[in-house]
């Protein structure tokens, strides 16, 4: 059993009364678990498969080839086709796709057109296609998982190195806080883009390379944030006084300075998980991000400016990110609210 205390009570009771932020929050995380679980809502690998009485579940097992089910080749099955299939032959055999049967790597081509195809509810392309055929839909979601993903783990590393070195900074200050500044004034003035430029041209960026980059320039905010509320925090009166208990340093820092500091530090994440997002659509849409053919939003953005006739990819991306950062900023503004121990302000 989890016991919260009643200050945490309390700031959750205020959270959830304020409904714009709590609904806000309901909506991102719903967006969330679609995403990490996007292979039972949109996948070309069937859920479930009847045949001669086995079930057989291809969706995270291991590839079957088509033989299995008594077709004439041995690579992985195409399970639409195997469907289409069964249906005619009303042996008594099914298959249960899921209600996108598409990948976002699949090409769905057609013999008398080009794609971009538009939204179709009948080929079951309710985004339509991009300029490869590969469904919107499929992409919004799995675009939205690796988004989100480098988000949060930037996040982690961030915050990781900034609470560390920012309390270090704020607590011992001196010389050891003169010296951090100094680095953080130069780290601050290196021009990221540029950076991640100049790699782009000699290797090929992944995610881990991308992540690595933007962790290794994207600590100093929450270092400053620490920094100037430790400064506040280690001189009040409590703090002196478990000083002249003789309690050490690491105690000072992780039992009391940052357990009151929590509320700027839960405040800042949603922010800085809105502006990993960004951040990384807007390096997929200048070409500095992610691999061909990995899903992105910048990249479906630089399709739909190439391909301004095909209304629905700008559309579709575009909404999908204005959701996504106004949910961030409503559960941000929310979370503000309710770890405010002041209570500036009154939501009605």
């Amino acid at each position: 059993m989890i016991h919260l205390s009643p200050v945490t009570l309390k700031k959750l009771k205020r959270f959830y009364s304020i409904k714009r932020g709590f609904w806000s929050f309901v909506i991102i995380m719903a967006m969330i678990l679609i995403s990490l679980f996007a292979e039972v809502f949109i996948n070309s690998r069937a859920l479930v498969v009847n045949y001669n009485g086995n079930f057989y579940f291809p969706t995270y097992g291991r590839m079957i080839p088509g033989t299995t089910f008594g077709l004439d080749y041995s690579y992985e099955t195409n399970y639409r086709d195997l469907k289409k299939i069964f249906d005619r032959a009303d042996s008594g055999n099914w298959v249960l796709m899921p209600p996108v049967p598409f990948n976002p790597y699949e090409n769905d081509l057609k013999l008398d057109a080009f794609p971009p195809f538009p939204p179709s509810f009948k080929d079951k392309h309710f985004f339509g296609t991009d300029n490869a055929g590969r469904d919107i839909l499929a992409r919004l979601v799995y675009g939205f998982r690796t988004a989100i993903g480098f988000s949060v783990v930037l996040l982690l590393v961030t915050y990781t190195v900034g609470i560390a070195l920012g309390c270090s900074m704020g607590y011992f200050g001196g010389k050891f806080d003169l010296f951090f500044q100094r680095i953080i004034e130069i780290w601050t003035n290196i021009p990221v883009l540029y950076v991640i430029i100049i790699i782009a041209s000699v290797l090929i960026p992944n995610f881990m390379v991308l992540l690595l980059i933007m962790s290794f320039f994207g600590w100093t905010g929450m270092t400053w944030v620490m920094r100037t509320m430790t400064y506040k925090e280690k001189e009040k009166e409590y703090i002196l006084a478990v000083k002249s208990l003789g309690a050490s340093h690491a105690r000072i820092i992780f039992n009391h300075i940052i357990p009151n500091t929590i509320s700027v530090i839960v405040t800042y994440a949603p922010f800085a998980i809105s502006g990993g997002i960004v951040s990384l659509t807007s390096l997929d849409y200048l070409g500095f991000g992610l691999p061909a053919p990995t899903p992105s939003w910048g990249e479906l953005l630089a399709q739909g400016w190439q391909n301004m006739n095909a209304w629905w990819i700008v559309s579709s991306v575009v909404t999908a990110m204005i959701i996504t950062l106004m949910t961030v900023t409503f559960v941000g503004e929310g979370i503000r609210e309710a770890f405010d121990p002041k209570l500036h302000t009154i939501y009605e």
